[in-house]
């Protein structure tokens, strides 16, 4: 079956299955749509009112996160919840960096655990925004220790929505708009790069009266268009729930060719099939297509010159050849090694499709009163292919113009083209059994009770990649024509076949909670969960996870039950053990090879095996341990509201490389317990709701929070040194060793300048005092902060006047720090910024920030540290809604958004978010290859039937 008929077949079958449904459900002690999210939250495996939670908990309901127009709903959370850091990317299809409470872990990943509808993955990529209803943000320990071995990086419960109401809803929400770069980088022009270029040359190569002026950014770029549809129709009866939304999103992003498109179909049903049992069911299918194209295009663009055109009078591309006029020419010298962006993604022929299938099926049967039995089976099936055709050929010749003049042969060794196919597949699934208990007893005790097995399996990963050679150009590469019948040219055409089955991780899990609560005031909450995985060998496979909290509802002692400022006042405070199982995989590492070959004499040489790696037979997950404390309140009719959190997280057996001991007879650094890293912050959220008269209301709320990140202690000095933020010239700009304790993870190391020479060149601290400075003493770099942000805070505000809402939210960061890293790659003719090439050091202006001209692989300094502080604006709506406007339907809403309007911000490249896969060591906090953050203009409309 073709994909796009998979695709319509699941559409008629969740369509038929949603509408053939007949009844409504009693109530019941979850969540549910008529919950107020204020009122309750979800703390897994069941709900507590808010009231009598003993944890640390945000809630947000789906109104305050669908007003932000993004593809992914992660990124929409960002600024809401305090302690939640939330590092966005407007690539399309790329998934947001969400940091709770710190980063505590340098190999082991930084995303939260998402639980949605009871399944546990990876990110909500695959989920529309419009059909959540709310999220819950667990962040301390005594809240996560539920979650067992996955819960160290915190745990976000999102739940979609269901039917309600006897009356069938249909609703339709859609929207289009316009993107465009929120900032730019002004490069210098032509003229002004050839002045630039030749002082630093101290000759005259480049004439200062170009004929061509590129803006590279331009050629590469155009105004991206984006739209999304969603319709959903949801209503119940006498024993049924019922649920189906379908959605497509659809952009095309300002980098000229790259494209994205998701597809959703959602149904989430509902059914009372007896007195006290109900059935529930949940099933989505998100179908992707992308036509990715290289990041890099951004940094070539940014270096490459601008006098060369981006195709020459010829016809041929545009190349970094310059002629004896000095002027770019195709038949002229080579002055730098920057590619011609535009050619880069004219050549990049890349598609890539997938599906992602979730669904679960759930029951729930009362056996007594106040014990109900629950069960749930969740699954998740991913299938993935792409491929990626290169015209070597093509490419070879646009290098070169005179290759084409000269009509210079193709060499006959390499391939004209190369295919590259991948295809892979996993397949996830959860089983959850619990029983809950209720009981309140002598009108004074309140006690529920939960008790559960959970058995998890993460299918590893099947992948198959295949190359081919010398293909038969075909516009359509997922199906090949013309090739690999005969199997001789099969055999003559293929490059590389391989085959991966990635280890499959199963988890068993015991769980347990009691929360007691006295006479409406004095709160206890007490949770233990024993998990065991696969992950782990044998003796280390099992942990436990205690927690407790307490709490004490102050307002409803005798000297505040009846005071008329304080409303509600809750002091709170828990300890929990956390731990984190997404741990690179620890294998006893047998190496095999002519070096451990064996001679028995008589010229009789047997194949040697050893163990060439350090192998700790210890090896288990990080442990985290966590304390806080905090205070809820609201007060002046439950118009001001808020809440402040004290935490200390601690992370005692961080997973780094150590280094084996010379006289080991091992040669290859593996896996141990050796940091302890530490978090501690303090978060505040306060707010303010009112309603005026019958036709204004508003409101106000902000969240802050801080965070101090350092990593305490190595246990062995002998930790294999962690170098990153490479920036392709042979340096790097971050470094985690033992000579990091003490330092934020994450943190740059360079060297600093110290001023200039006489011919103004950098010159840089003698740290050690050696007398070397510069690239002559390694030693001389020192660290100089990290790109996680020391605070982080938003602001969002509410406005309603009669059919008229507006609102608005922001957010920013301070205490972060980013290298410019494309700024640091003018190695030899590359283009400069316009604020370098029209002021820098000569002898008679000795006082420039910046140096004198060079031409050379510059160090990695804090020339090009900046500071990450920010604040933007998110979004700001303006709305208008018309109530029954016409008959059979109830509201018509038309609006009009503007995202990412304004940003303040220090770094003077694209944007100082900058996202990378995870491990802090890599590129992240360094803008290389990066993809700008975006302003957007949208106007939708919503319609209710």
């Amino acid at each position: 079956m073709k994909q796009s008929d998979l695709k319509y077949s699941c559409l008629i079958a969740v369509l038929y299955f949603g509408m053939n449904v007949n009844a409504q459900v009693t109530p019941q002690d979850t969540i549910t749509q008529e919950t107020k999210i204020n009122e309750v939250v979800l703390i897994g495996y069941g709900a507590r009112k808010k009231i009598d939670n003993t944890t640390s908990i945000s809630s947000l309901n789906a109104e305050e996160v669908t007003k932000t127009k993004v593809l992914n709903a992660t990124q929409a959370i960002q600024g809401k919840a305090a302690g939640v850091t939330v590092v966005a990317s407007d690539l399309p299809g790329s998934t947001p960096s969400v940091i709770i409470r710190g980063l505590g872990t340098a190999l082991s990943g930084r995303n939260p655990l998402y639980v949605v509808d009871g399944m546990f993955v990876d990110n909500i990529n695959n989920i529309n925004s419009n059909d959540i209803l709310s999220y819950d943000i667990l962040k301390d320990a005594s809240a996560l220790a539920i979650y067992g071995n996955r819960a160290a990086n915190g745990v976000i419960i999102v739940t979609t929505k269901s039917g309600r109401g006897k009356k069938i809803t249909v609703e339709y929400d859609g929207f289009t708009g316009a993107r465009m770069p929120l900032k730019k980088v002004k490069m210098a022009g032509s003229n002004l790069f050839s002045y630039y270029t030749n002082t630093a040359l101290g000759t005259t190569k480049f004439s200062q009266d170009q004929p061509v002026n590129t803006d590279w950014f331009d050629a590469i770029t155009r105004t991206g268009t984006y739209n999304q549809h969603n319709l959903s129709l949801s209503g119940a009866s006498d024993n049924a729930k019922y649920f189906l939304s379908l959605s497509n999103y659809d952009e095309k992003s300002i980098l000229n060719g790259s494209d994205f498109n998701r597809a959703t179909v959602r149904t989430n049903n509902e059914f009372k099939i007896t007195k006290g049992i109900i059935v529930s069911q949940t099933f989505s299918v998100a179908f992707n297509n992308t036509t990715p194209k290289p990041l890099s295009a951004f940094t070539a663009a940014y270096k490459q010159s601008p006098i060369i055109p981006v195709y020459f009078p010829n016809g041929l591309y545009g190349v970094s050849f310059v002629g004896a006029d000095g002027f770019a020419s195709p038949t002229g010298s080579s002055f730098n090694n920057v590619g011609n962006p535009v050619a880069q993604l004219n050549f990049n022929n890349e598609r890539q499709k997938s599906v992602l299938m979730q669904g679960g099926i759930k029951l729930d049967m009362d056996i007594i009163k106040g014990l109900k039995f629950t069960s749930q089976f969740n699954g998740e099936y991913y299938n993935f292919k792409s491929y990626n055709f290169v015209d070597s050929k093509a490419i070879w010749l646009a290098a070169d113009p005179t290759r084409v003049l000269n009509n210079t042969p193709y060499p006959a060794s390499d391939p004209t083209n190369l295919l590259t196919n991948e295809k892979k597949d996993y397949f996830n699934w959860i089983l959850s059994n619990y029983i809950t208990y209720n009981k309140k007893f002598g009108q004074i005790h309140d006690l529920e009770a939960t008790i559960g097995m959970e058995v998890s399996e993460r299918s590893g990963e099947n992948v198959i990649i295949s190359q081919r050679k010398n293909m038969i150009a075909n516009s359509d590469y997922w199906d090949i024509y013309g090739t690999g019948s005969d199997p001789l040219n099969y055999l003559d055409q293929l490059v590389k076949y391989n085959s991966i089955n990635y280890n499959n991780n199963r988890t068993n899990s015991y769980f347990a909670r009691a929360q007691y609560k006295l006479m409406n005031r004095y709160l206890v909450s007490a949770t233990i969960r024993r998990d065991g995985s696969s992950q782990f060998s044998e003796g280390n496979k099992w942990g436990n996870f205690p927690a407790f909290g307490v709490g004490w509802v102050i307002s409803e002692e005798d000297f505040l039950k009846d005071n008329s400022v304080i409303n509600s006042l809750k002091l709170r405070g828990g300890w929990g053990k956390l731990g984190n199982q997404n741990v690179p995989l620890n294998i006893l590492p047998f190496a095999t090879g002519g070096d451990y070959n064996y001679n028995f004499g008589s010229g009789s040489i047997a194949n040697g095996t050893t163990i060439d790696k350090i192998n700790d037979p210890n090896l288990s997950w990080e442990i985290t341990e966590e304390s806080n404390i905090g205070l809820d309140y609201e007060m002046l009719n439950n118009r001001l509201k808020g809440s402040i959190d004290v935490y200390n997280r601690v992370t005692k057996n961080v997973i780094l490389d150590q280094v084996p001991l010379m006289t080991s007879g091992i040669s290859l650094a593996g896996l141990s317990h050796l940091g302890e890293v530490t978090n501690k912050g303090i978060e505040v959220n306060l707010g303010w709701d009112d309603k005026i008269n019958e036709n204004w209301s508003y409101s106000i709320n902000g969240n802050y929070s801080f965070n101090k990140n350092n990593l305490n202690k190595l246990a062995n000095a002998n930790v294999n040194d962690i170098r990153g933020g490479g920036l392709g010239n042979g340096q790097y700009t971050k470094l985690l060793s033992e000579i990091a304790v003490g330092q934020p993870l994450g943190s740059f190391w360079l060297w600093e300048v110290a001023g200039k020479d006489a011919n103004g060149n950098f010159t840089y601290v003698d740290t050690d005092g050696d007398g070397k400075t510069g690239a002559n003493d390694l030693d001389d770099r020192k660290f100089m902060g990290s790109y996680i942000p020391k605070s982080t805070f938003g602001i969002n505000i509410g406005l309603k006047y009669k059919n008229v809402d507006f609102s608005a939210n922001g957010y920013g960061t301070l205490g972060a720090k980013v290298y410019n890293g494309k700024k640091a790659q003018r190695f030899s003719g590359e283009n400069v910024e316009y604020n370098i090439a029209n002021n820098f050091w000569t002898p008679g202006n000795t006082g420039s920030e910046n140096p004198a001209p060079f031409n050379a692989v510059p160090l990695a300094s804090d020339y090009y540290l900046e500071s990450g502080d920010f604040f933007r604006i998110n979004n700001i709506t303006l709305g208008y809604t018309l109530t029954k406007p016409i008959e059979y339907l109830s509201s018509l809403r038309l609006y009009i958004s503007a995202i990412n309007p304004v940003v303040f911000q220090k770094f003077s490249g694209y944007s100082p978010e900058l996202n990378a896969d995870g491990n802090p060591y890599n590129l992240t906090g360094v803008e290389l290859d990066a993809y700008p953050t975006l302003r957007s203009f949208v106007f939708g409309v919503n319609i209710k039937f």
